[in-house]
């Protein structure tokens, strides 16, 4: 009887031993494997990056006495895309500003919109330039893009409470009303955001900062701006009336035609006075709101659905209707907005296009780095246009430059992330000492 209970002892034990490794090796099979680990991404600094070109010299200190620059990041589209970083390393390694540099920019926060489409790395540049945490940035993506960059900017914008997609995406189209209403999009969002932003900016994706956020704030509070928009402009030349008087139609995405055989629309509505100007601004919070919500304003967008290239009159207008907060009646092409070499006005406002090969595309100079001594001069708020792949040299020269400049202005201790190169010296006593 003892040895029958032994055996039986022995049989329920075996069992049940078996059946707890029958058990472990099923849910072994069911349950996902655990990723292997990824590869530890090389930090950017060490990466190949491109040397600033010769031409630099005259824009960053002591190259001309053979002290070396070397950059910090190289391949900021990669960094987003593929590494695996938690968004405090992302924004270290992109070199992200992330304190106000003044008391004076911290009491004055601006509101950017910006409407990009391609070069995602002249879009992470941009954005790293004009980052201020105390300002706010509305980033419209164009709903044509690839789903790649889409999710790229998403990621970057993700890391910043400051920072937001615009909640309604259009398919841009050169020229269309989609490109007025991009802007308009944002500024529904922003007119939402609790951020106490005084001027709202607008810029495309291949513009780039000439002034730093000091300056902005500066040239934005002075006499002549403190109260009022920034619409350069003038009453429409006769040349520019066909955009007005005749209906045009939106291939979407393609480009903007001729409506039929050129039917005439009907005068603007309120008796309104046209005006032609840039597509670009500096606008007061109340004149958006005023854009948003008043009937005249409302009217005048209405009315510009059909017309070609309506961003071109529509803030310019309604920044000479008398009632309108912040109008500047008598501005003219007043507001030293962008730097843009024009084809047809070489020889007169400018000494012609640098780049390698005079390189225009719309009739706008893409700038290379031969280009910069005007663009410096010049001294507007922003440069345009940019291109990444055909004179890279160009954006990172200036890029430098301009962070030397932010950096320079700061009153608060510079941190090491913030920069974005380092300065190699032949002399023991600068030996790696650091520099932006």
């Amino acid at each position: 009887m003892c040895q029958l209970e032994g055996t039986k002892c022995s049989f329920l034990l075996c069992l049940g031993i078996s059946i707890i490794i029958c058990s472990v090796i099923y849910l072994r099979t069911k349950m996902p494997t655990e990723p292997k680990p990824m590869e530890k991404q090389e930090p950017p600094e060490t990466l190949s990056c491109r040397p600033f070109t010769s031409e630099c010299k005259a824009f960053l200190p002591g190259m001309e006495r053979g002290v070396e620059w070397n950059q910090r990041d190289c391949q900021v589209e990669s960094l987003i895309q593929n590494s695996p970083l938690q968004c405090s390393d992302l924004i270290r390694d992109l070199h992200l500003i992330t304190k106000p540099l003044s008391q004076e920019e911290e009491d004055y926060p601006l509101a950017y919109i910006l409407t990009i489409h391609k070069e995602l790395e002249l879009f992470v540049r941009l954005l790293r330039a004009i980052y201020m945490p105390q300002n706010v940035y509305c980033i419209h993506v164009d709903a044509k893009a690839p789903l790649e960059y889409q999710d790229a900017v998403q990621k970057l914008v993700s890391c910043f409470k400051n920072t937001f997609l615009s909640s309604h995406r259009e398919t841009v189209t050169y020229a269309g009303f989609s490109r007025l209403q991009a802007d308009l999009n944002c500024m529904k969002d922003l007119a939402r955001s609790k951020i106490g932003w005084r001027k709202v900016v607008n810029l495309c994706g291949q513009d780039f900062p000439i002034m730093t956020n000091l300056e902005l704030v500066r040239y934005m509070q002075s006499k002549e701006w403190r109260d009022r928009n920034m619409t350069p402009g003038v009453k429409q030349p006769t040349y520019m009336r066909h955009r007005t008087q005749f209906q045009h139609i939106e291939i979407t995405g393609l480009h903007v035609v001729l409506k039929g055989l050129g039917l005439k629309k009907g005068p603007p509505p309120h008796h309104l006075q046209m005006y032609f100007g840039t597509a670009y601004y500096a606008l007061t919070r109340a004149f958006v709101d005023f854009v948003l919500k008043n009937p005249i304003a409302k009217d005048l967008l209405e009315w510009s659905r059909d017309t070609f290239s309506p961003d071109e009159h529509f803030w310019v207008t309604l920044n000479h209707i008398k009632e309108a907060p912040g109008s500047y009646i008598d501005g003219g092409w007043a507001g030293d907005i962008r730097a843009i070499k024009w084809r047809d006005q070489e020889g007169k406002a400018h000494d012609g296009c640098k780049g390698t090969v005079g390189h225009y595309i719309r009739d706008i100079c893409i700038f290379g780095v031969e280009d910069l001594p005007w663009i410096i001069t010049k001294n507007s708020m922003f440069a345009n246009k940019f291109e990444s792949k055909t004179f890279p040299e160009a954006l990172d020269c200036l890029e430098q430059w301009h962070r030397n400049k932010v950096l320079n202005q700061a009153t608060v201790p510079i941190e090491p992330a913030w920069l974005l190169a380092t300065q190699s010296y032949s002399s023991r006593d600068y030996n790696s000492t650091a520099g932006a």
